[in-house]
């Protein structure tokens, strides 16, 4: 009798745990059917900028072609404001699903060392899905400058301090911290004049109001070409295939220096590790399509693409970087 019950109670506790062992593996086939069936509706992509703007332009591009992979509309929606903080802020209180996305710029990398008091941490409440594109940028002089390199530029600064004036398109703009990041690099004293947008920063580099302007290689290539002003480097670490003879700001005289102003996109840090693996491989498989390499070269800018660490890795590294140059430069937002 002893035996029965015991041969009794040990097939019930195996049938205990088989069921636990079988409910637990259900659990990782749905959470990976999950991935592989998403998105199950409509994905909100949510974009720093303005309509219009460079940002919004990309993620449209972008958006439009994985409406097409996913059979699911990505419905843009502007959020600009704050450098990118709102939209950012949008996101990381968003469901960590996959159906809520962001489109954001370099920006993202530098907003929590401009404000205080962030309702949220980028490498804690965000997570890195795809590097998509990258633009260029150009430092340029106006003629008047005495220096054909960037070296020449260094030391005419040098020999000057607090009298060379650099333009921006706005305090905390790519253009102002891009600058600051060359001023602290080569260790110069320069006076910084913001503007309201890179145009009219423009149009103080020609008419002399200021000695340079570093500003994006559409904005400089029709001036460089008419000789009103002096393209002397790319700031990013490859030259521009639209100015492919003009070396980058490091070639010219100042190794260390890299500034790219770059396009991302990002979902809510808690998001699924394999909804994230599938937007990756979808928005890769956008970036690397002929069509939209070059639409994307249509409008200034460089198609991107990587895996999640890669990119992860990158962001991680800009928001080290940014926080030292501004840091250093004392420039705050707020």
């Amino acid at each position: 009798m002893k035996n029965i019950i015991a041969r009794a109670v040990f097939l019930a506790f195996s049938a205990a745990v088989c069921g636990a062992v079988s409910d637990d593996a259900g659990a990782q086939n749905a959470k990976a059917a999950k991935g592989a069936a998403y998105p199950d509706k409509p994905v909100r992509l949510l974009i720093a900028s303005a309509a219009g703007g460079g940002t919004d332009i990309i993620a449209r591009m972008l958006g439009n072609k994985l409406t097409a992979i996913w059979g699911q509309q990505v419905v843009a929606d502007n959020r600009p404001g704050g450098g990118g903080v709102i939209s950012t802020d949008i996101l990381t209180k968003a469901a960590p699903d996959g159906h809520t996305l962001l489109l954001q710029s370099v920006g993202i990398s530098y907003g929590s060392a401009l404000y205080k008091n962030l309702p949220f941490d980028v490498k804690r409440d965000v997570a890195a899905v795809t590097l998509v594109a990258s633009q260029p940028f150009v430092l340029a002089v106006h003629p008047s400058v005495p220096a054909k390199s960037v070296a020449e530029l260094i030391r005419y600064a040098r020999s000057r301090p607090g009298e060379v004036r650099f333009g921006s398109g706005g305090v905390s703009g790519a253009s102002h911290l891009g600058s600051e990041l060359f001023r602290t690099v080569a260790g110069l004293d320069m006076v910084h004049v913001p503007y309201k947008g890179t145009g009219p920063g423009m149009t103080a580099l020609l008419g002399g109001e200021i000695h340079m302007l570093i500003v994006g290689v559409a904005t400089v290539l029709p001036h460089a070409k008419s000789g009103k002003v002096r393209a002397l480097g790319v700031t990013g670490a490859k030259r521009a295939p639209a100015m492919p003879d003009l070396p980058t700001v490091a070639e010219g005289g100042l190794p260390g220096y890299e500034f790219d102003v770059w396009y991302g996109l990002f979902a809510p840090a808690k998001t699924p590790r394999a909804i994230l693996a599938r937007i990756n491989a979808d928005a890769n498989r956008v970036l690397q399509d002929p069509e939209t390499r070059q639409r994307f070269a249509g409008a200034g800018v460089e198609a991107a693409g990587g895996s999640m660490d890669e990119f992860t890795k990158y962001l991680h590294a800009e928001i080290n970087k940014w926080a030292k140059v501004i840091r250093e430069a004392g420039i705050r937002a707020d």
